[in-house]
């Protein structure tokens, strides 16, 4: 019977953030600067006929989220929604909160809970050695996977580093 052999040693790393990033705006920033600042130095390349980028943003996750509140600020209800771009977030979020029809029906003013927000985006990248790697960005986290060099791990900590909202 053959055996498996190893071929590869696949990593991942997580940085747990001191703080959440304030909000989506400048989750947003950072997320953008990667894309188009390649502060990594990844390289573009071709798979399968079609050109990339160095640095491609593969999924985004924004989830904007509403309570109820009565007449003592008590909670009296919640709503929540997710969307896939920054753009849909924010034009969502004004919408929950401007819509009266919900606000009557959890009896409640509606107030942003910007607290319990979250923010998802995920970048594919290629290094110089040909490696694709995904770093993803949440609001409360910074995670690189699918690699094996260890100078990637470096190269985005030593970034992450210079940004003070990934302390």
């Amino acid at each position: 019977m053959a055996d498996f052999v190893q071929k590869t040693v696949v990593k991942s790393a997580v940085r747990k953030l001191a703080a959440p990033i304030e909000n989506v705006t400048a989750f947003n920033t950072i997320v953008l600067s990667v894309v188009t600042d390649n502060p990594f130095a990844c390289t573009a390349y071709e798979s399968a006929g079609v050109n990339h980028a160095p640095v491609e943003k593969t999924k985004e996750n924004y989830v904007a989220k509403v309570v109820y509140q009565d007449n003592d600020a008590k909670s009296v209800g919640n709503d929540s929604a997710k969307f896939n771009t920054v753009a849909g977030f924010n034009t969502g979020a004004t919408a929950l909160l401007d819509n009266t029809a919900l606000a009557t029906a959890h009896g409640g003013t509606p107030v942003r809970d910007t607290n319990k927000e979250t923010y998802s985006a995920t970048l594919k990248c290629h290094d110089v050695s040909g490696e694709i790697y995904m770093v993803t960005f949440g609001r409360e986290s910074v995670s690189i996977t699918s690699y094996s060099d260890d100078a990637i791990r470096t190269r985005v900590e030593t970034w992450a580093d210079t940004v003070p909202a990934l302390a």
